[in-house]
């Protein structure tokens, strides 16, 4: 396997763009070695610069459910192209996917088109800080919400106290309205309740980047009632999980309604895109209807519209859930039996189509446990899986997705190279 392409042109890149790269996990800094560049893709497989094969795991980072360059896609894409690639101006389009959204998820009567996900989140909270009057946050050490000042925080010495800034050119005083509580943890979540006057929660339902972490029965449910109790909005960020786990996502899936939920990823068809929406009366507070502002020059641009709605459409066939549901629960068993078979410590988390193979662990559900993880043995797995053109998140603290297009054939082939992997130490 040749890959001569791909480190030219990362040469090349690490002249003009920082690490080489336009987002960091690109990179490859996690497990070592160059990343690949990806010249085109279809249905489970992405090819490289120098044309090699790869079973995809990574889809995009999520928004790839229905497989690569999905035909209803890319022909909606292309329609809507050959009209004008962007009208600064409402479209039929905007409208047709707005109802979508409403008619599949429970709680949402009206939705504002943004561009990603972490614009999603940064009005969310701007959001919900207006309808409540009050100016701090919670969110939950381990859980990422895109990279706007405020949540680019982590915990200080414990889980009650105010955030330091997780990067550079956050200002401390933007950082301390975040307060950070522990994944799963309902106790100090209401001590922070108690003590602090909060404009809402913001969680992911299902945790996914930090790895996969699953909520433990009644976190949801109970962070609902918790938030009703104080006056408190719930936000939840189903930028990953929203129809993902099924139509409805987490709240359907789940059966808990939150007051804001954001979105991205799937919405777009993989085009980039992003939304946020919820119940009227706190909707109505967003410009120009209420006085909360946000725009976005590019806000429901009519390719990624045309893109997002050809997806959701297709996602009313139900033999997609049962699909990638079916095959992401055989490929978590596998990895999960072999890893045993050979007396490797691991921990397999899995939620429908996404999952999370831990090194090093027996067990998964937080912040704290997830960063026991063997980092180094992920780095050394990933990089032997890459040798086998299996193509993995490029972080231990990442999800796998499955999309509709993979196969009975695609998992039996990962799992015996991992097997294969396993047994040549």
């Amino acid at each position: 396997m040749k890959i001569e392409t791909s480190k030219k042109l990362f040469e090349r890149a690490t002249q003009i763009m920082p690490g080489g790269v336009n987002s960091p996990v690109r990179a490859f800094k996690a497990v070592g070695g160059n990343p690949l560049f990806i010249d085109r893709a279809e249905g489970s497989k992405i090819y490289d610069a120098d044309g090699n094969e790869y079973i995809d795991y990574v889809c995009s980072w999520g928004p790839i459910i229905l497989g690569h360059n999905n035909a209803a896609i890319r022909e909606a894409a292309m329609r809507a192209a050959q009209k004008g690639m962007s009208f600064g101006a409402p479209t039929e389009a905007e409208v047709k996917l707005a109802e979508k959204i409403i008619s599949y998820v429970p709680g949402v009567e009206m939705v504002r088109m943004v561009n990603s996900g972490t614009e999603a989140v940064m009005s969310a909270l701007r959001l919900a800080r207006a309808y409540t009057g009050r100016q701090k946050v919670i969110k939950f050490e381990g859980c990422y919400h895109g990279h706007a000042d405020s949540m680019l925080v982590k915990a200080g010495s414990g889980a009650l106290t105010l955030c330091e800034p997780d990067s550079a050119g956050v200002p401390e005083n933007i950082a301390a309205d975040t307060l950070v509580a522990s994944y799963n943890d309902l106790v100090r979540v209401e001590e922070l309740l108690k003590k602090k006057n909060i404009a809402c929660v913001i969680v992911e339902p299902v945790a996914a980047n930090m790895g996969v972490v699953l909520p433990k029965e009644g976190f949801l449910s109970g962070l609902k009632e918790l938030c009703r109790a104080y006056g408190t909005l719930l936000i939840f960020d189903e930028v990953i999980t929203g129809f993902r786990l099924c139509k409805g996502g987490a709240q359907e899936y789940y059966g808990v309604l939150a007051d804001i939920v954001t979105y991205g990823k799937i919405i777009g068809g993989g085009m980039p895109l992003g939304a946020y929406g919820g119940k009227k009366e706190i909707m109505e507070l967003v410009a120009p209807s209420g006085p909360v502002y946000q725009a976005g020059t590019l806000s429901g641009n009519p390719i990624a519209m045309a893109a997002g709605l050809a997806q959701l459409e297709a996602l009313e066939n139900r033999d997609v859930y049962a699909h990638i549901d079916k095959l992401c629960e055989k490929l978590a068993k596998g990895f999960s039996e072999i890893a045993q078979n050979h007396g490797i410590k691991s921990c397999v988390n899995r939620m429908g189509s996404l999952c999370c193979l831990f090194f090093g662990i027996e067990n998964a559900c937080d912040y704290k446990s997830v960063k026991k993880a063997d980092t180094e043995l992920y780095a050394k797995y990933f990089r032997g899986m890459l040798n086998e053109n299996i193509y993995l998140a490029p972080s231990q603290f990442e999800a796998m997705f499955i999309s509709y297009a993979h196969t009975e054939k695609d998992i039996e082939k990962t799992l015996d190279k991992f097997s294969i992997l396993l047994s040549n130490g």
